[in-house]
């Protein structure tokens, strides 16, 4: 039997316990059911998450999209989460949020940060000079001196590479770490993605379709209006889909018999927003809109929740898809199989035909192949 890393005893007197991590969506789409699941394990320790933004910058032109970050939304709204860190995205913000966090006195810190782990053992330990300390530790060779120096400041490490195993989704090892850590036991069941969505965003998106005119009456057509989500952007070039591709599949699922009285929303992201307009404007596409949540996060899921088929290269509109239970065929490469949408029931997976291919090599053809029967 393994022993958890943090010691019952330290749990125990811990009235607060503060999580490091550079969270994408997509991270907290499925490590949100593990801060629910500690939550549960021990309703006496208020969860605190500091969320870092690997992008931090000294150029104030980056900052006005990094502060609103939509995550930030999703985290606050979370009722287990009691505080949360997210001015980190620049310099000066950084080192004023660590004076805060030092203030808290923080008895548990545990970084969940896989990038650079060597900076967030240091800094979990600079937050808390005298609490439990926590974080993951990769191997490093003998000659790299500061590595091992900073990892001397953990009372306790998690090699995240031992963690993984190949078949685990990355549901599984985000639940086998919590287990690690906490001894924490989880079901397959409780890994599945949920979204929350306050009822002031479920009425914007039911109005926003009424006002964008995709909200018809049952039985005018003989073919039910179908409503389709397209997400062609991602954070890196490599899993993203170009636009060129959207508008030919667009006219390929109207070329279906059971699809020809379709809607389209296509998501953009907001620094794209203006370049995407200009490519649309150009083309000859009808009963389609741009979209993107500029306001609030929880403007996408709920959206989301009005589709009747979400596509999405592999970022987190496919993950969300599932926690708003409507069918989603995902585009992804084949590198990372661990972060495919995990129900599977309601998802279908297209990889590029590669092992190095990026999500642009997949073609519409593809896509069409698996599109399922409008019924």
């Amino acid at each position: 039997m393994v022993t958890q890393l943090i010691p019952s005893d330290v749990l125990k007197k811990a009235d607060k316990i503060l999580f490091i991590a550079h969270l994408a969506l997509g991270d907290f789409t499925y490590l949100q059911n593990c801060f629910q699941s500690f939550a549960e394990a021990y309703p006496h320790i208020k969860i605190h998450i500091w969320i870092d933004e690997v992008r931090r910058t000294n150029r104030p032109e980056s900052w006005v999209f990094l502060k609103k970050y939509a995550l930030y939304d999703w985290v606050a709204a979370c009722p287990f989460v009691t505080k949360l860190y997210n001015q980190t995205y620049s310099p000066p913000l950084f080192q004023q949020s660590i004076k805060e966090a030092q203030q808290e006195a923080y008895p548990v810190v545990v970084s969940l940060s896989t990038l650079r782990p060597p900076m967030y053992a240091s800094l979990a330990r600079e937050i808390s000079p005298q609490g439990f300390v926590v974080g993951m530790k990769k191997s490093a060779s003998l000659f790299a001196v500061h590595k091992h120096l900073a990892y001397r400041k953990l009372d306790a490490a998690l090699n995240p590479d031992e963690a993984s195993a190949p078949g685990l989704h990355i549901s599984d090892i985000y639940a086998g770490w919590f287990k690690r850590l906490f001894g924490i036991d989880t079901s397959a069941s409780s890994r599945l993605p949920f979204v929350q969505i306050p009822e002031r965003w479920t009425d914007y998106a039911k109005q926003q379709l009424r006002d964008w005119g995709f909200v018809r009456e049952s039985g005018q057509t003989e073919i039910e209006p179908k409503l389709v989500f397209i997400n062609p952007y991602a954070k890196t070039k490599k899993r993203c889909w170009p636009l060129e591709r959207v508008v030919e599949l667009a006219l390929a699922i109207r070329a279906q018999d059971s699809w020809r009285n379709t809607d389209l929303v296509v998501n953009v992201v907001p620094e794209e927003m203006s370049a995407a307009k200009a490519f649309f404007a150009q083309q000859k596409l009808e009963r389609f809109q741009l979209f993107s949540a500029q306001e609030n996060f929880f403007q996408l899921p709920a959206i989301l929740q009005e589709c009747d088929l979400i596509i999405s290269v592999e970022t987190a509109v496919m993950h969300l898809a599932n926690a708003v239970h409507v069918p989603v065929i995902a585009l992804m490469r084949q590198k990372n199989p661990e972060w495919a949408p995990v129900d599977k029931a309601n998802s279908i997976v297209v990889n590029a035909p590669n092992r190095r291919d990026w999500v642009r090599a997949i073609t519409v053809d593809q896509v069409i192949a698996v599109l399922p029967p409008n019924t």
